[in-house]
């Protein structure tokens, strides 16, 4: 079912050609490989905010809402398996290769659609608001968790030394000011197609700093000799506070299930027959169970051992003192991540087309497709030498194929992604406006002592030592682990995780108005869109209160 050569392709912007040839890719992932990618792209920082959560919400509704927030995922996922292909979804020639591929090709081209009455136009321009903003929004929450990381050591080595009782007291300013000084340099660094074992190293720190968290909390457990917490979870001063703070929870429990963005990039690795998309309804079903079974031990363990002084980041916050060298560890590993995490990520074509560039690129072996330019574009297809990686807005995928999963998770790692695609999509759109000027396209020799010759363009170096800057100045405006995420993942679950999916479900199927699946799939939809307003109004509110505290 479905063929591993040329495929038509839905272009990102409307001026493009349908035909346009690509590249041939072969397809090799299984169910198996798709699970790893899936657990290996949710699994985050995010989960260091769940005990938190769960010691809010208590020990009914904190485990409650994480599996009604998995159960969401899964609905969507399976919606959005059915949109990969075109026009029918098990075996349409046209494949969407990212969701803004399936964006651009069910909601840009229909008139209007039904109840919401938003154009084409406009749904393409929402979708990349809040596509973006999420982008950002993850760079300043990564520069709040490292500064809170690198704290953590110096508090704990100072408690190791000083005793518990000691005033260990450290700001974040000078953590945040480090962390982006170090993406300042990071951003500027252009041979990226040489750097995919940074993916290998972000998912085993995320493995390795969860799974601390997790380990941690339970010895607690067991060394408290009782469960801590209650039905109801922690008392507030008034109920109105308690209302609050369970609002911002739930907001955090949606910050840790970034999955329906990265689906369709998961699923184009899969080789057919079978479909792909029931091999990816099974692997994201199967991924989701685990996933939240991971999330609900680290929450449940964190509630238990500390009940009502959870502190907001499990592995920051001080309820763990000893053994100091594994907090440390683990600390590090988080600092690890996210340097990665906020860097290494899928470089899009945007970027790439800077002429001067592409020319040098070129001397290396590398191509490019021109219908993967400028809206939104998560999607590279690097030629390196005898292989392809193709980084489709989350994976790194060698051409050439995966024998088996281990071989699979060292060739097919997700990557998050935050910061590049920005810079590559507003850099291709100054190049397109300014394409004669030297700040925009002239490269730059340098050659400092004790390290290689190294190249800087001028716009490179301006936009992105800027968008570190705001980024950092943001998050030392609003350094609230929990707020933040909460305000993140309350603004950018609707939208991405369930309009978007649902909206273009209805365009697939060809669902009718006032149908029983439609009613079904807008009552749902208008369901999680209350709540993430609420969750919404929640962590606005806390980020309000702890600023002006």
């Amino acid at each position: 079912m479905g063929s591993e050569g040329e495929d038509q392709h839905s272009p990102l912007i409307t001026n493009f050609s349908d035909t346009e040839a690509e590249q041939p890719f072969k397809r090799t992932g299984t169910i198996w490989t798709a699970i790893a990618h899936i657990i290996t792209g949710v699994i985050g920082a995010g989960v260091l905010s769940l005990a938190w959560s769960t010691a809010q919400l208590g020990w009914v509704a904190g485990p409650l809402i994480m599996v009604v927030f998995a159960a969401i995922t899964i609905v969507s996922a399976n919606l959005l398996c059915d949109c990969y292909r075109s026009p029918d979804p098990g075996c349409g020639p046209t494949r969407n290769r990212s969701y803004v591929d399936a964006v651009q090709l069910y909601l840009v081209r229909v008139t209007e659609m039904v109840f919401f009455n938003i154009s084409g136009e406009k749904h393409k321009k929402i979708c990349a608001v809040f596509l973006y903003e999420s982008l950002y929004g993850c760079a300043v929450a990564y520069v709040i968790t490292s500064a809170a990381s690198v704290k953590a050591i110096e508090k704990s080595n100072c408690y190791h030394k000083e005793g518990h009782e000691a005033s260990c007291s450290y700001g974040d300013t000078i953590f945040m000011l480090l962390f982006g000084a170090v993406q300042i340099i990071v951003s500027q660094i252009p041979d990226f197609h040489n750097m995919a074992w940074l993916s290998v190293v972000a998912a085993i720190m995320s493995f390795t700093y969860s799974s601390i968290g997790l380990g941690l909390g339970f010895a607690k457990v067991i060394e408290n000799r009782e469960i801590k917490g209650s039905i109801v979870g922690v008392t507030a001063d008034s109920v109105a506070d308690k209302v609050w703070l369970v609002l911002q929870a739930v907001g955090d429990i949606a910050f840790a299930y970034p999955y329906s963005v990265i689906l369709l990039e998961i699923q184009d690795t899969l080789k057919s027959p079978p479909p792909e998309r029931e091999t990816m309804k099974k692997a994201s079903t199967s991924a989701i169970i685990i996933t939240t079974f991971f999330y609900l031990c680290c929450g449940c363990f964190g509630y238990a051992a500390f009940g009502s002084d959870t502190p907001g980041n499990l592995l920051t916050g001080f309820g763990f003192y000893e053994p100091y060298w594994l907090v440390d560890f683990a600390n590090a590993c988080i600092v690890l991540h996210l340097v990665g995490g906020y860097q290494k990520m899928g470089r899009s074509r945007g970027a790439l087309e800077e002429s001067p560039m592409k020319v040098q690129l070129t001397k290396y072996g590398l191509s490019f497709r021109r219908s993967e330019i400028l809206l939104l574009p998560i999607v590279i297809q690097v030629f390196y030498y005898r292989y392809s990686w193709r980084i489709s807005g989350i994976i790194v995928t060698n051409q050439f194929g995966l024998h088996n999963m281990l071989k699979s998770f060292r060739k097919t790692i997700h990557i998050k992604v935050y910061s590049q695609p920005v810079f590559a999509t507003v850099e291709g759109w100054i190049h397109g406006k300014f394409p004669n000027s030297g700040f925009v396209s002239n490269f730059y020799s340098f050659k400092l002592p004790l390290i290689p010759a190294f190249q800087l363009n001028p716009l490179r170096l301006c936009f992105r030592t800027g968008y570190v800057v705001s980024a950092t100045v943001i998050a030392m405006s609003f350094p609230y682990f929990n707020q933040v995420l909460g305000l993140l993942g309350a603004l950018n679950f609707w939208p991405l995780v369930i309009y978007f999916p649902v909206e273009m479900y209805f365009v697939q199927r060809k669902i009718r108005a006032w149908t029983t699946t439609w009613v079904v799939l807008r009552t749902y939809s208008i369901a999680c869109l209350i709540v993430s307003i609420l969750a919404l109004l929640g962590s606005v509110q806390g980020l309000i209160r702890a600023k002006l505290r």
